[in-house]
């Protein structure tokens, strides 16, 4: 009740306009909501980006080929790749496609137990760009193809030495 109330507020101050017929739009998913105005000259939008329950934040932990360990939260429904960008985690070409599984920057290389856990397996589009990886193990997956949940909070993974982009393979 008190994300709606903060709604009610926020809206209260984005719609004093001096120009009328404006439109009113509320959308909620599970981790946020988002409550815009509209009128003929200009939409103003504000959107809560902090998960509504604590419970639905997990945390990874990426470990570089060289030890360094970091620590990153993000939340349950995103991608290791999401939880990346997010945290602006400084990774050399990291997901340079966006999550379109055209490239394979942002290979991981998951523990076995985790793997073998994992619900979704690899689809053929995700194996055909691991099959042009450097460092390719048998536990080796995509950062965007794998999505958090609340059985892999505290999940570590390690991000091999060298990354090739499969999109500038002749």
């Amino acid at each position: 009740m008190a994300m709606l109330q903060k709604l009610y507020l926020i809206s209260k101050h984005m719609s004093k306009s001096p120009v009328l017929n404006m439109t009113r739009n509320y959308a909620f998913n599970r981790t946020r909501a988002i409550y815009s105005v509209q009128n003929k000259f200009q939409t103003r939008s504000t959107c809560t980006t902090q998960p509504f329950f604590k419970e639905h934040e997990v945390k990874v932990v990426f470990v570089r080929a060289n030890g360094e360990r970091i620590e990153a939260n993000g939340k349950i429904g995103d991608t290791l790749l999401d939880i990346v960008i997010n945290n602006e985690i400084d990774l050399d070409g990291f997901g340079a496609c966006q999550g379109t599984v055209t490239c394979s920057t942002c290979h991981l290389i998951i523990p076995k137990d985790v793997y073998d856990s994992l619900p979704e397996k690899p689809s053929t589009d995700e194996i055909d760009m691991l099959d042009l990886v450097h460092d390719l193990t048998d536990t080796s997956r995509l950062g965007c193809q794998i999505t958090m949940t609340k059985e892999l909070d505290g999940l570590e993974v390690f991000v091999p030495s060298s990354i090739n982009d499969a999109r500038s393979v002749e």
